[in-house]
């Protein structure tokens, strides 16, 4: 009897799949850490359409285009501060920024650091990919110290963010980060973060081997995985002054902060409004 294929995916229905197949380039983990995502929100048992995700411009914020579910593209730099609009005017929805380093940390790192410290209900899901991918691999603010890109052909000589010891310093309740490789414990991540309130950051190193791999003696995506599988090492509750990404030493990776009884934002300016006008918001 011949073999039968199937000709979905278990996941199809997440996705636009008159879309596929996907624009990013062979060896890109962006399209794991979506899988990995559609798995946590499986696992978080979230509606979706209770959900709503915003992306902004980047390799990463292509996955607007991809999910069958409501979505927002928005400008470079501005995911987060549209996020935080929808969550005001529909608290009932869940809110998840899915974007690059460069849009979220760097052309958007005002945004990043307010709403961590306002502590605004969102989930961001943040891919470093440690340049700027898709524009051709200029130096960014997370390119690790000495590393080479077009715009540092003899190496980076700024020091990079510490993304996790930025969020929490800014009062993020939420903080962890794994690797394109880790897709599991990124799954389950996801799925745990779904079920907190507040500012959630979940960064995920990503490889990039078309601009940032092949620079930096990487040159597939296989190369890149390998780095990962070799020089991450799990830290739980690391002290987050560790969690630098320096390219000669092990990059710390898991769980970091978990905080599950601050106020958010939208919680207290609606009580806020409640208290200005005596009554209960839906009256």
């Amino acid at each position: 009897m011949p073999m039968q294929f199937v000709k979905y995916h278990v996941r199809d229905k997440y996705l636009k799949t008159d879309r596929l197949p996907h624009i990013w380039c062979p060896g890109c983990g962006i399209g794991s850490i979506l899988n990995a995502f559609l798995l946590g929100l499986e696992k978080a048992n979230i509606d979706p359409d209770k959900l709503l995700v915003v992306s902004g411009i980047g390799c990463t914020g292509r996955v607007a285009g991809y999910l069958n579910m409501d979505t927002f593209h928005t400008t470079h730099g501005r995911a987060i501060p549209f996020a935080i609009g929808l969550k005001i005017a529909r608290p009932d929805m869940h809110v998840v920024v899915f974007s690059g380093d460069g849009d979220l940390v760097t052309i958007g790192g005002n945004h990043f650091i307010h709403a961590a410290r306002r502590n605004n209900d969102l989930l961001v899901i943040l891919v470093n990919n440690l340049n700027y991918g898709m524009t051709g691999g200029q130096v960014g603010a997370t390119t690790p110290h000495n590393a080479i890109t077009t715009t540092t052909p003899y190496g980076n000589i700024e020091d990079d963010f510490n993304i996790p010891f930025l969020a929490a310093a800014a009062g993020a309740v939420y903080v962890a980060r794994w690797t394109s490789l880790h897709v599991r414990r990124l799954a389950w991540s996801i799925a745990e973060a779904f079920h907190r309130k507040g500012f959630r950051l979940i960064e995920v190193i990503s490889q990039c081997p078309t601009t940032f791999g092949r620079r930096n003696k990487m040159p597939n995506g296989l190369d890149m995985l390998k780095w990962f599988r070799d020089n991450t090492i799990v830290k739980h509750n690391a002290d987050l002054r560790e969690t630098r990404i320096e390219l000669n030493r092990k990059i710390v990776i898991g769980k970091f902060i978990d905080i599950k009884d601050k106020p958010t934002f939208e919680e207290q300016a609606y009580g806020l409004v409640e208290k200005v006008r005596g009554v209960k918001r839906g009256e």
